[in-house]
């Protein structure tokens, strides 16, 4: 959805169609063994990138939300499932083209998938991952609603739980520490962003 299939989702973000959307993302290519995609966050490691990836991660969902006529969300069961449940029933009765994009924990962020809940929600706090609808249907200043607190929590505190960060660490943590600021950098921006958002 975000490299290879893109194209394909874009053509049917921007056709109008009733068409509904579920991307589950890993932040890797999971299906050809964890190698490094568009997904994949600033600092992370990943296949062709062991060293960490050195480019933020592409916003999916801004992208769609730019189109002005596209339900959006962004979503994680295991943080907020309330505000799940409620993002896919109202992507599906949204008569136009409807994104949801859903933090899917996997095996190659390297923890135990059994406690894929409680990463979900440390990403959630960090503000990593903020929870957010963009509703078209909604009047001028209201269509864009969030659904997470400002960060709560500093951002290693999330990602140095995970091994595709603390990998780097390991191999060097000179750079590890320069990845961990930008990705810093990276998620004030995103709250910049969410501030604009707040405004349609």
């Amino acid at each position: 959805a975000y490299d290879i299939g893109y194209g394909g989702l874009d053509h049917v973000l921007a056709s109008g169609e009733d068409v509904n959307i579920l991307v589950l993302d890993t932040e890797v290519y999971s299906n050809t063994g964890g190698q490094t995609s568009k997904a994949t966050p600033i600092g992370a490691s990943a296949k062709f990138s062991v060293s960490g990836k050195r480019t933020p991660k592409k916003d999916l969902a801004l992208q769609a939300i730019t189109y002005g006529n596209v339900y959006v969300a962004q979503i994680a069961m295991g943080a907020k499932d309330a505000h799940s449940v409620r993002s896919i029933k109202e992507a599906n009765d949204y008569p136009g083209p409807s994104l949801i994009i859903a933090y899917s924990h996997c095996g190659e962020h390297g923890y135990e998938l059994g406690d894929g809940a409680e990463h979900q929600q440390l990403a959630v706090d960090s503000g990593y991952w903020p929870l957010y609808n963009f509703d078209p249907r909604k009047p001028a200043g209201k269509r864009f609603t969030l659904a997470s607190k400002s960060p709560a929590i500093p951002l290693e505190n999330y990602v140095y739980k995970e091994g595709r960060y603390t990998r780097v660490i390991k191999q060097n943590p000179e750079v590890a520490e320069h990845l961990l600021e930008e990705a810093k950098d990276q998620v004030a921006a995103k709250w910049l962003r969410i501030d604009i958002l707040k405004q349609m």
